[in-house]
C-alpha cells in the first residue's frame, strides 16, 4: 500500500512540495501468508475430524437423552438392560430385577453383599464363595412371602419358626446342646433313635413325657443303667405281656414251685424271682440281696 499526502493551500500562497519519501507496504506477503492459510486450513480440518469423532462416539455408545446404551438414568434411580460387568465395587440403596425376570449375580471368585454405617462401618455381610456361604450379622431372619418367621438365629438361639423342621441325612441331626420341640418323629415307615454315644440322653417336660409306636416296638438300651423315677405318682406297666427275662432268681426255699415264680423287691429296688408257694417266699429267697 503507498502513503499518498495531500496538501491544500489558499489561492495566492505558495507551498513547498515536498520531496518524493520512500514509499511502505502494509499486510502479510509472501510465504508467511501462505503459512497462515496453512494453520488455518489445519484448524479447519481438526475441528471437522472433532465433530466427526463427537458424532461416531454418540452413536457408537448410543448416547440419547435418557441415557447411555442399556444404562437409562430414571427418576428413580438407574436401569441397566441385559448384561452388566463391574470392575470395582458398586454402591446402591436397592438392586431389583424387572418383574418378569430373576435378579442373577456371577463373579469367578465371590460375591460379597455388605452394609455400611455413615462412618464406613460394616453391619454385615453375606459372602457367596466357591467353598462355602458366610453371613456375618447379629441376627439372621428368614420369612416368608407373608411375612411370618421361618427362621432366625442370634447369638443366644436359633428358632425354626416352620410347622415341620426334616432332616434328611443319613447319619440324622448331631446336636452339641440341649433342643427344645414338642414332638420328635420319623418319617413314614422308618425307625426313630435318639441316643447319645459318649455322654448320657435326658428328655424333660413340664406336663409329661410320652413316647409312642402305634405300629412297631420301642426300645431303650443302655450300657449301664435305665432309670425311670417318678416324684409324685405311679409307675404303670401296662401291657398284655410284661417279660423280664434277665431278672435274678432268688435261694431256693422250701416248698416246690412246680415251674411258678413270683416277683419279689429287694430294699434297694432290685427285682429277684421267688420259687411260688402257697404263701410268699421272698423272705426266704431273700438271700440275693445280700
Amino acid at each position: 500500500m503507498v502513503r499518498e499526502q495531500y496538501t491544500t493551500a489558499t489561492e495566492g500562497t505558495q507551498v513547498e512540495r515536498p520531496e518524493n519519501q520512500a514509499v511502505y507496504k502494509i499486510g502479510i506477503y509472501g510465504w508467511r501468508k501462505r503459512c497462515l492459510y496453512l494453520f488455518v486450513l489445519l484448524l479447519l480440518i481438526l475441528l471437522l475430524v472433532n465433530l466427526a469423532l463427537t458424532i461416531w462416539i454418540l452413536r457408537v455408545m448410543w448416547f440419547s437423552p435418557a441415557g447411555m446404551g442399556h444404562l437409562q438414568v430414571k427418576q428413580e434411580g438407574l436401569r441397566l438392560e441385559g448384561d452388566s460387568e463391574f470392575l470395582f465395587p458398586l454402591y446402591a440403596k436397592e438392586i431389583r430385577s424387572r418383574v418378569d425376570s430373576p435378579l442373577l449375580l456371577q463373579s469367578p471368585q465371590n460375591v460379597t453383599l455388605s452394609a455400611r454405617t455413615v462412618e464406613g462401618e460394616v453391619t454385615g455381610r453375606l459372602t457367596a464363595g466357591p467353598q462355602m456361604v458366610e453371613i456375618q450379622s447379629q441376627h439372621f431372619h428368614i420369612n416368608s412371602r407373608d411375612g411370618r418367621p421361618l427362621f432366625t438365629v442370634d447369638e443366644r438361639e436359633a428358632v425354626v419358626g416352620a410347622d415341620k423342621l426334616r432332616v434328611t441325612g443319613p447319619e440324622g441331626a448331631l446336636f452339641e446342646h440341649s433342643v427344645e420341640t414338642p414332638l420328635v418323629r420319623p418319617d413314614p415307615f422308618q425307625d426313630l433313635r435318639l441316643e447319645s454315644p459318649t455322654r448320657s440322653l435326658s428328655m424333660d417336660a413340664p406336663n409329661g413325657v410320652r413316647v409312642r409306636a402305634p405300629a412297631g416296638s420301642g426300645a431303650a438300651l443302655s450300657q449301664m443303667d435305665v432309670v425311670l423315677h417318678s416324684s409324685a405318682g405311679p409307675l404303670v406297666l401296662d401291657a398284655e405281656t410284661v417279660c423280664l427275662p434277665r431278672v435274678a432268681q432268688g435261694t431256693q426255699g422250701p416248698g416246690s414251685s412246680q415251674g411258678l415264680y413270683e416277683v419279689c423287691a429287694c430294699a434297694d429296688g432290685r427285682l429277684y424271682l421267688a420259687a411260688a408257694a402257697a404263701g410268699t417266699t421272698c423272705h426266704e429267697n431273700s438271700g440275693v440281696c445280700l
